[in-house]
């Protein structure tokens, strides 16, 4: 018994003639890496929340370390950059050396690594920097797409664009971004900050003790996301069947903690009264948001081409 067709361009057809059109032209914008503002949004989007969590987490902390001032600035920077390469990959290091200085933290506390869970669990978010450059990653990428107009009406790539990729055949990760062939890359990414994320709600959640049964959620679906992203690099009917239905239900877990997340603010002392103290100390409402995002990349690599 063979298994319905559930790629891109079947369910495209499936959808209603009135929306039909318009979501053909859309997966054939995404298809042939013709998205380069799109993408750019979804990076000052992505950058502004991100910006906003690390900013009230280093509040928290004092701003003891003046390292703490650069995500802020270089998120702020990149927020209004939207898709300069150059300031994403300084962004991606930043959020590299930032991981580092969390675990030098982690190792600084009482008992350092020989208390692994409890100064994970209580020390600095071991994870949160490698989030941070989610939204770098996506900056790099929209650097190297081509803009929308680059698409002819016939839905292909326009000649001039193709003659300007020969330059860059060298590089076949370039080369392959911009015709929108990076479904296995970017199946990787998403299997890597799924991780982090996933490990982020665990001790976030093991603070609180396990209060709400909900807050399993990100725990339980964190090795559904791994299954499907990683077995997506290696089968196409992985990546058509599992990879969409794991990554939809990632973004939608993430909206309903973004939901419980400001319930949880909204809840205590002062609710609306105090609002900037209440975000600040209560639970990290943009969190759940950075959670959701890795779904986005799973969809994303659902809708693009295989390398090569």
């Amino acid at each position: 018994m063979s298994l319905p067709d559930t790629s891109p361009h079947a369910l495209v057809k499936a959808l209603p003639e009135v929306v039909r059109a318009p979501a053909e032209r859309a997966l054939a914008h995404i298809q042939h890496g013709c998205y380069q503002r799109s993408m750019a949004l979804l990076v000052a989007g992505s950058s502004l929340v991100s910006t906003l969590e690390v900013g009230y987490e280093h509040y928290k902390g004092s701003y003891s370390n003046p390292v703490m001032y650069t995500p802020i600035v270089l998120g702020s920077s990149l927020t209004l950059a939207s898709a300069a390469a150059i300031l994403s990959y300084i962004t991606l290091a930043d959020g590299f050396i930032g991981f580092c200085f969390h675990i030098r933290g982690v190792a600084r506390k009482p008992g350092g690594w020989r208390m692994p869970v409890t100064n994970i669990v209580m020390g600095p978010p071991l994870f949160a920097p490698l989030l941070f450059g989610t939204s770098a990653y996506l900056g790099v990428i929209a650097s190297y797409l081509q803009p929308e107009e680059n698409l002819s009406s016939l839905g292909g790539v326009r000649m001039r664009t193709v003659e300007l990729t020969s330059q860059l055949r060298k590089n076949d990760f370039r080369e392959d971004i911009r015709r929108g062939r990076f479904q296995r890359h970017l199946c990787a990414v998403a299997a890597l900050w799924t991780v982090c994320s996933g490990m982020e709600s665990w001790y976030s959640h093991y603070k609180d003790n396990f209060k709400y049964k909900v807050q399993w959620s990100p725990i339980l679906l964190t090795p559904l996301m791994l299954i499907a992203t990683l077995g997506a690099r290696r089968s196409r009917r992985i990546a058509n069947t599992l990879l969409p239905l794991a990554s939809a239900v990632l973004m939608l877990d993430g909206v309903v903690g973004f939901g419980y997340h400001t319930r949880g603010i909204l809840a205590r002392s002062g609710g609306k009264k105090k609002p900037l103290y209440n975000i600040i100390y209560g639970p990290p409402v943009f969190a759940p948001l950075l959670f959701a995002a890795c779904g986005l990349l799973g969809m994303m690599a659902y809708l693009m081409r295989r390398e090569r």
